[in-house]
């Protein structure tokens, strides 16, 4: 009977423990052994809501954040490994090229009328043109540009091959003008007071006496000019800047009008110097003369016996004639528009790449002062562009110092002036 009960008692021991089950966690391990339903069903859900995830306490609404729109990709907050990072690198900064102002209109209603002076200046500038063609001929261009130094009170140096008729243009408008003309032909043993002129002491009068130089004349040709040492060439700076000489602390006033006509072979290099930016500088325009036409070398052989041409030239005008022309120039009208686009010009000269040195305010001063002279002998109260253009490359070229790169490329300080000119936009007439 007792052994009935016990027997009784184990199997149902064993069919509890039996009915007992392990609770299998989401991570493989095992929960403690459920001995009830109501404790297996309790525990169950308890290990549920164990593995829910943890949403954040918000103690604070945050902003609604927008939803990505149907077919794109919410933007990582972090990169995946598989994807290439890309870092923004720093944009190098590129040349900027100035941009050019759009061209100006000049109203050429509001100019003023050509007076009668200005006219009077068209017709002698155009006698004194026709003049000195009787010795030059065929080269009408040089010969207003050499006119055009004269009236405006410069210098001009003519640089070209030999036997292109360069003394004889320099005579020939010293022969058209009554006044004073002096020839200095330069070596390598001219000394300073060969040219200036030197003060000696005068034993009748127990005084000491100056003794002008050649280069106090209304019209000096300096030929050969390369040929003189630079100590000699140093000596026309102050002459050719300011019309003055100083010799022994005395200053001495050149004649007037004045005009130094120097003349250079580029093609010879025994036995010259170079002339120095600084007097290249003085100088108001630089010009070549170039050789004649097939049909003029034709005439000038028929004219055989004519030995000397520029003696046969007769004097038009005087040195008073000349000053008074100078003063009629001065009343041409010169519009703001003109006079920003020649500065434009110049400071274009000074950013080049092709340009070591630019060109200086003197040049600026030069090619308004030209351009001026330039339309006065068209018959005009005013300026134009055209007026510019013309006298940019002689008046600006020889002013420039271009860079090792450029003269090996073959560059000339011309050929960049020219080429500046098609860069910089004028300024157009209009009503």
């Amino acid at each position: 009977m007792d052994a009935t009960r016990l027997g009784t008692q184990l199997d149902m021991d064993s069919t509890r423990l039996g009915s007992a089950k392990t609770a299998q966690l989401p991570d493989g391990t095992q929960s403690a052994p459920v001995q009830t339903q109501h404790t297996q069903q309790t525990t169950a859900a308890s290990t549920h809501a164990a593995w829910q995830p943890q949403q954040p306490a918000q103690t604070q609404p945050l902003p609604a954040q927008p939803l990505p729109s149907q077919g794109t990709v919410p933007q990582q907050p972090f990169p995946r490994a598989s994807q290439p990072q890309f870092q923004s690198q720093p944009q190098q900064p590129q040349p900027q090229t100035p941009a050019q102002p759009a061209p100006q209109v000049i109203d050429t209603g509001m100019m003023p009328a050509a007076s009668p002076d200005v006219e009077h200046f068209r017709d002698m500038f155009n006698l004194l043109t026709e003049n000195i063609a009787k010795a030059v001929v065929g080269k009408a261009r040089p010969i207003r540009q050499v006119l055009t130094a004269l009236m405006v009170g410069g210098h001009v140096l003519l640089e070209d091959n030999p036997g292109t008729g360069k003394t004889q243009l320099a005579r020939a408008l010293a022969n058209s003008v009554a006044t004073s003309f002096k020839r200095i032909q330069f070596t390598p043993d001219l000394l300073p007071s060969d040219v200036v002129g030197v003060t000696f002491y005068d034993q009748k009068t127990g005084d000491f006496t100056f003794r002008e130089g050649p280069i106090f004349a209304s019209i000096v040709l300096a030929d050969e000019i390369n040929r003189a040492s630079p100590k000699t060439q140093s000596a026309l700076l102050e002459v050719m800047e300011e019309q003055k000489v100083t010799v022994d602390g005395v200053t001495h006033d050149v004649p007037q009008p004045f005009i130094v006509i120097a003349t250079q072979n580029p093609i010879e290099q025994l036995g010259t110097y170079k002339l120095p930016e600084a007097q290249m500088d003085r100088f108001l325009l630089k010009t070549s003369i170039g050789y004649p036409g097939h049909d003029v070398s034709v005439d000038i052989l028929r004219q055989l016996d004519v030995t000397d041409r520029a003696a046969t030239v007769d004097p038009v005008l005087t040195g008073d004639d000349v000053i008074a022309l100078r003063r009629t120039a001065q009343t041409i009208h010169i519009d703001d528009a003109i006079t920003e686009y020649i500065v434009r010009l110049v400071e274009r000269t000074r950013h080049d790449d092709s340009i070591m040195v630019g060109s200086s305010m003197r040049g600026a001063l030069a090619l308004t002062r030209c351009a001026r002279i330039w339309a006065a002998a068209d018959g005009r109260g005013y300026v134009v562009p055209d007026d510019v253009k013309d006298l940019a490359v002689p008046v600006l070229a020889h002013r420039l110092s271009l860079t090792a790169e450029a003269t090996f490329a073959g560059e000339t300080p011309e050929t960049v002036i020219a080429r500046i000119l098609e860069d910089v936009p004028a300024p157009v007439l209009g009503r």
